[in-house]
Parts: C-alpha cells; structure tokens; sequence
C-alpha cells in the first residue's frame, strides 16, 4: 500500500527524497520504495523519518483497519 502520508509530510518540509534519505541514511531508493510500498522499513527507520519530518509513528506509519478486519 502506498504511503501517501510520508511522501505528502515530506513535500510540507519542502524535501526532495534525497534530501530526506540523507538525513536518516539511507539511498534515495529506499524512500522512493517506502513511499510505493514496495519496501517495509524496521522500526528505527520509521523514527528516524518521523523525527525529521516532525511526525509521529501513526501519523505516517499506522494503517487504520477498516471495521470487520
């Protein structure tokens, strides 16, 4: 599932994926492949994004599940 959240938190601080992938180390493919949702990050990852991005875990990483699931 995409994640629109990060990618549209990332535009609010006016970051380019390589400017966001910089900052918590890792290649701007890694982003790009979060944001999709073709890749998964551990735990430390996602804080390191929520703390430049001044997010918290569920504003970017928490999905919702829809009542019955």
């Amino acid at each position: 599932m995409k994640n629109l959240r990060l990618k549209s938190a990332r535009a609010a601080k006016d970051l380019s994926q390589e400017e966001l992938a910089r900052a918590v180390g890792v290649s701007r493919q890694t982003i790009s492949a979060i944001e999709k949702g073709d890749y998964n990050p551990t735990i430390r990852l996602c804080v390191k994004i929520c703390r430049i991005l001044d997010r918290t875990l569920d504003d970017l990483f928490w999905e919702e599940l829809r009542e019955g699931e």
